[in-house]
């Protein structure tokens, strides 16, 4: 007999089902139409404007070419034209040649210093292709101090070589140098050990932390910066070994990899429309078991070929006689390519460029350790820029907000993490650019011993001048700033169903054509797959390897010689700018044309009801917490009123942070004496130091107004109070700079505990003064009668 009612019921659960389907395949359709139509507009615009802009300067241009005098111009731009193109390609032919050199060498690290090796990787007992080195000061700078706190780098291994970081003497290896801080460097060598997994590299880099501490006992712990994709490899390394880390830099590194802003960031969506995970497997088992750095670089160069493929080139041709030079040192590294194990390119691509498992705590490495970003015990400042197509802001920021709930989490765990953003600079102007050392770098390095001393919380990193003085304040932010600064995110569930549909995809690789293509794949093979890459084919082209430029030295000494630039007005020169830019633009309509192509399949592919019931278990939000119940929020709470005078001083200092919202780097710095110099910190470990700012700052958070008042819990000696009141007063500054919730909170200190700091003014009370005619005879009148009440307020 048919149960009608279980008929009903399973009717319903159908037609609501269908119902869902078709409310997320309708929403489909306006998400692609919308972003088909920006993408048009943008397209349309950049295309008029450019187009009217090159026809502006046509117009400008044409007289200049019909005057008597422009068949002379003409013989003129000839003449240096075919210099220049003599010239051109024997540049080329010397990257070739020394492409192919420093292959048959090794591809050495391109650092613009001398160094030592300290410990080299291969020879552990589980080897990796790694290397410590220690960077020695060039002639003529102050040898750094061996007590003083040693900065390590760590580059990214992304395709290229090791060595971006010290690339230049104006660098991060430069600015650390210059701070008298023992430099230390993490290189890498181009092929990887058999067998090497990245948990053997973050072993490694452990092993060579240790070692950095066994060589500096006295100093603090070491500052280690990572590069793009060296910065996650310095969260992995602080996350499982928080115990060796000093404070962590991450330039333009990529750690939250779903993020970004839609119309933009195409390289985002590559992986989903390729097909997950399966191109790198291919390309590593075609390899013999090792992926190709070659592969990764050209994927930068297609990122936007009007730059890399034409721009690049055709300056050099254009100013060949001043660019040559520049040119050939930079391509030292960008054309050096090395090569990385299946097992080691496999684990980024899942565990981060698909997955993004890594904020969300989900990664573990091959040998079974928990990756949990939470575990970070020293600051973390964060540097991005808005001009980095690589990485923008979103992907260098997003994983804070995937970590925590709220800033109150973030401070609950103990956790102090600082952002600063650039304007404009591009992704390798971040490492490699000689004015962001000398400021963004240069100001990390000059803040980094004090930084340790601030209160748990999210901070940005400002700079800015004043007076002709560049100056670094820290403003205080919340979860809800990185958002607003990251946009919408609802687009990270397609890649939440890309995560999804990649496993499928590489079980299905795996059980079908990986079998075959790896037993076909000998080592002559791959081999031969290394050789016909097109960028090592282009090496070998333009090189002296090639019969065609065999004799390129003596026609272009020939050229040398007889060498005629052409005048800088001349016509023709001009109009070769206004072709080189029309090429370019050319190659920018293709790049808009393509993301926009790219962008579309993603959205049409993923967004499907279907593709988002695959994402719907992989994209969970981090989940609020009851803060109040942790149980080391309780313990601070339930110590509110238990210490002495280290815990009071430190409470109102961070009071005074909190009621400003920033603290400036003058004052960080008179905080930080404070807390190192003069008793009873100097005495303290730094363990316990941190572990009391740490408490107070979640008393301060937590505690209420109980975390005033009980101030004469803790100071219960009227010496100690008016001693740590005039700590407190000169580590805040003079009252004249001070802002009106500064001078509100201190004076909420005074009645707690009943005590007028030295000298105290009340700039209320002088401005009523000032305001009525009168004055006080003294500054201790003129307090006490602003403080009359000190005794009834408490």
């Amino acid at each position: 007999m048919i149960d009608t009612e279980k008929v009903a019921q399973c009717a319903e659960r159908y037609r609501q089902a269908l119902n869902e389907i078709w409310a997320d395949t309708v929403a489909q359709w306006p998400l692609l139409s919308g972003l088909g139509l920006q993408h048009g507009e943008t397209m349309s615009r950049s295309q008029a404007e450019t187009a009217g802009a090159a026809m502006a300067q046509w117009h400008a241009l044409l007289p200049q070419l019909m005057t008597p005098k422009a068949a002379d111009a003409w013989r003129e731009y000839l003449e240096d034209c075919s210099q220049r193109w003599v010239l051109f390609l024997e540049t080329l032919c010397q990257r070739g040649d020394a492409c192919i050199a420093r292959e048959k060498e090794g591809f050495k690290p391109v650092l613009a210093f001398d160094y030592d090796v300290i410990v080299d990787g291969r020879r552990l007992d589980r080897p990796v292709n790694y290397a410590l080195v220690r960077i020695k000061a060039p002639d003529g700078m102050m040898a750094p101090r061996e007590d003083g706190r040693p900065w390590v780098i760590i580059d990214p291994r992304a395709g290229h070589g090791s060595g971006i970081g010290g690339f230049k003497s104006e660098s991060e290896v430069g600015v650390a140098l210059r701070g008298g801080h023992p430099v230390y460097f993490v290189i890498f060598y181009p092929d990887p050990e058999p067998g090497q997994t990245l948990a053997d590299v973050c072993a490694a880099e452990a092993l060579f932390l240790q070692e950095v501490h066994a060589r500096h006992p006295r100093s603090p712990r070491p500052l280690v910066t990572g590069n793009c994709q060296g910065g996650w490899a310095a969260m992995i390394l602080a996350a499982t070994h928080p115990d060796l880390m000093g404070p962590v830099v991450i330039a333009g590194a990529p750690l939250s990899y779903w993020a970004g802003e839609q119309g933009r960031n195409p390289l985002r969506y590559l992986a989903g429309v390729a097909g997950g995970a399966v191109p790198a497997l291919l390309a590593s088992d075609l390899g013999g078991g090792r992926f190709d750095g070659a592969n990764l670089v050209l994927n930068f160069e297609h990122l936007n070929p009007g730059k890399t493929l034409w721009r690049k080139n055709f300056d050099l041709f254009a100013k060949i006689d001043s660019e040559a030079e520049r040119f050939l040192e930079f391509e030292r590294w960008w054309s050096g390519f090395y090569f990385m194990n299946e097992s080691e390119i496999r684990w980024i691509v899942e565990n981060l460029f698909i997955g993004n498992r890594l904020t969300r705590a989900e990664a573990f490495l091959s040998d079974g350790t928990p990756v949990d970003l939470k575990r970070i015990e020293a600051p973390v400042v964060v540097f991005a820029s808005h001009g980095d197509t690589i990485t923008p802001p979103q992907q260098a920021l997003n994983w804070i907000p995937d970590l925590y709930a709220s800033t109150k989490e973030l401070e609950a765990y103990g956790h102090v993490i600082i952002y600063t953003l650039h304007d404009s600079i591009g992704h390798l102007g971040i490492f490699v650019s000689a004015q962001v050392a000398n400021k963004q770098h240069a100001q990390i390095g000059s803040v980094v011993k004090t930084i340790e001393s601030l209160a748990p919380g999210l901070y940005e990193m400002l700079l800015t001048k004043e007076n002709g003085i560049d100056t670094v304040s820290f403003e205080a932010r919340t979860m809800d700033d990185i958002l607003k600064l990251c946009g919408d995110r609802k687009d990270e569930v397609e890649f939440a169903a890309v995560a999804g549909f990649s496993e499928w995809a590489t079980k299905t690789y795996e059980l079908t054509w990986q079998p075959v293509i790896q037993m076909l794949a000998t080592p002559l093979v791959a081999e031969q797959v290394k050789r016909v890459h097109p960028l090592r084919q282009q090496q070998r082209f333009f090189s002296h390897k090639n019969p065609l430029f065999a004799n390129m030295d003596e026609l272009a000494d020939a050229a040398r010689a007889k060498r005629t630039p052409a005048a800088k007005d001349n016509p023709f020169v001009a109009f070769e700018q206004l072709y080189g830019d029309m090429v370019e633009h050319g190659w920018d309509a293709y790049r808009d044309l393509r993301d926009a192509a790219i962008e579309l399949t993603f959205h049409t592919m993923y967004a499907t009801p279907w593709m988002k019931r695959v994402a719907s278990a992989r994209h969970a939000k981090p989940q609020a917490h009851d803060l109040s119940k942790f149980p080391r929020v309780r313990e601070a709470i339930e110590n509110a009123k238990r210490g002495g005078y280290a815990e009071g001083i430190i409470r109102m200092l961070i009071l005074l942070a909190r009621a400003r919202g920033s603290v400036r780097r003058d004052r960080l710095e008179r905080s930080d004496k404070l807390l190192h110099a003069r008793p009873p910190f100097n005495s303290m470990t730094p363990e316990i130091r941190s572990r009391m700012i740490y408490e107070q700052a979640l008393i301060v958070e937590f505690a209420g107004a109980d975390a005033i008042t009980t101030l004469a819990d803790l100071l219960k000696d009227p010496v100690d109070r008016y001693r740590s009141l005039n700590l407190v007063l000169d580590v805040a500054g003079p009252i004249a700079e001070m802002d009106a919730p500064t001078i509100a909170m201190f004076k909420r200190f005074q009645r707690a505990l009943l005590t007028l700091a030295r000298e105290w003014r009340d700039p209320d009370l002088e401005a009523k003064y000032q305001s009525e005619g009168g004055e006080p005879t003294t500054a201790g009148e003129a307090a006490l009668q602003g403080e009359a009440a000190v005794g009834s307020a408490a």
